[in-house]
């Protein structure tokens, strides 16, 4: 498992600084399309400068087919190490993608995103008339017949992807909340334990690391978890009394705090998904 770090920052200059910060340790860095749009491809070249970074492009590519193989064949000339396309773009458009990249001796790898993991159920049916489980199967039997890499997914679709095709079909698994932190925007968050559990090849974890006092000690403290064979029992029993002291004071309280909470199933999901349990 590979962690990627996202540099969803406001800035140019505090992802550089990010950037050199996490020097040496050993991580991919995600470029998603707010920072490629405000700074460029040359923020590639400069991030490539700072270490021997490989970098994730974060662009979810989606039009029609030749307009998505044009695309991709110009972002891979910026020497990016990954790359992502919609799923409904559909076989027609991964077919020319892929017939377009592999002219290149040395091309980027090549995800389709399934879910985005801010879908919920009833946002995700409203648009493809689905479920969420189906729908990922689907794409991911498509996108690997079609000769791509591997999925972007949430944790929770993981190990079903790799059953359904194969178990070196990558995926790459955004919404990653290490120690049980808050999901924000996220729906479908998960934790370390979970994403080792589902078979996760690649997390992409920003905030946590981002918004940290000491974000090169986040990423220690991660790349330990992810380089242990095993994460012990006592070691989920520390994290899950660590996070009832730091952040979750209603662990305490629990009867009192879910009276509190407008949408009862998904506090539910967030307090199982911070207590490292599947809900």
């Amino acid at each position: 498992m590979k962690l990627c770090v996202a540099l969803d920052l406001a800035t140019k200059e505090e992802c550089l600084r990010l950037a050199k910060e996490l020097k040496g340790l050993d991580l991919w860095l995600k470029v998603g399309l707010r920072a490629y749009l405000r700074d460029g491809f040359k923020f590639i070249e400069e991030l490539k400068k700072i270490d021997e970074y490989k970098i994730f492009l974060d662009l979810k590519i989606h039009d029609i087919p030749n307009t998505m193989a044009d695309a991709c064949e110009e972002i891979s000339k910026l020497g990016v190490d990954m790359i992502n396309i919609h799923a409904s773009a559909g076989k027609v458009a991964m077919q020319e993608v892929m017939s377009r990249l592999n002219r290149f001796n040395k091309r980027p790898l090549v995800l389709a995103v399934s879910a985005l993991t801010s879908f919920d159920e009833e946002n995700f049916y409203s648009i493809y008339k689905q479920n969420i489980d189906e729908a990922v199967i689907h794409f991911s039997k498509m996108s690997y017949q079609n000769g791509l890499d591997g999925m972007v997914c949430s944790v929770f679709e993981s190990k079903k992807i790799k059953e359904h095709t194969n178990s070196n079909f990558l995926t790459l698994t955004p919404g990653i909340r290490p120690f049980g932190e808050a999901s924000d925007d996220q729906k479908r968050v998960a934790n370390l334990t979970m994403a080792r559990e589902n078979l996760s090849d690649y997390i992409v974890v920003g905030r946590p690391i981002y918004k940290n006092e000491n974000p090169r000690a986040v990423c220690k403290k991660i790349l330990d978890k992810i380089h242990r064979k095993n994460i012990s029992e006592n070691d989920i029993e520390q994290n899950y009394e660590a996070m009832q002291q730091k952040e979750w004071d209603m662990c305490n309280h629990f009867e009192e705090w879910i009276k509190t909470q407008p949408d009862k199933e998904q506090a539910l999901k967030e307090f199982y998904t911070k207590c490292g349990i599947k809900y």
